[in-house]
């Protein structure tokens, strides 16, 4: 299995370890598959439509956006 090394700010990371039950790198696997299947649709769509590169870029934001909010939320 590979490593990837995560910079946090000082207080997110404190945070992070006040709450030792939480195995952080699960998370982050999860967020990254997510946003890889996400990456990958859109990819899928733009081949297939006629999105332009901004429509393609705008419809990302949102779906970041919305990820943020659920994982906020956990």
């Amino acid at each position: 299995m590979g490593t990837v090394s995560v910079s946090v700010e000082d207080g997110l990371k404190t945070r992070m370890n006040q709450l030792q039950e939480i195995n952080w790198s699960a998370v982050a696997r999860k967020a990254f598959e997510e946003k890889l299947r996400e990456v990958e649709i859109l990819k899928e769509l733009a081949g297939k439509s006629k999105l332009t590169a901004k429509d393609a870029q705008e419809l990302s934001e949102k779906i970041n956006e919305a990820m943020s909010k659920k994982f906020r939320g956990m």
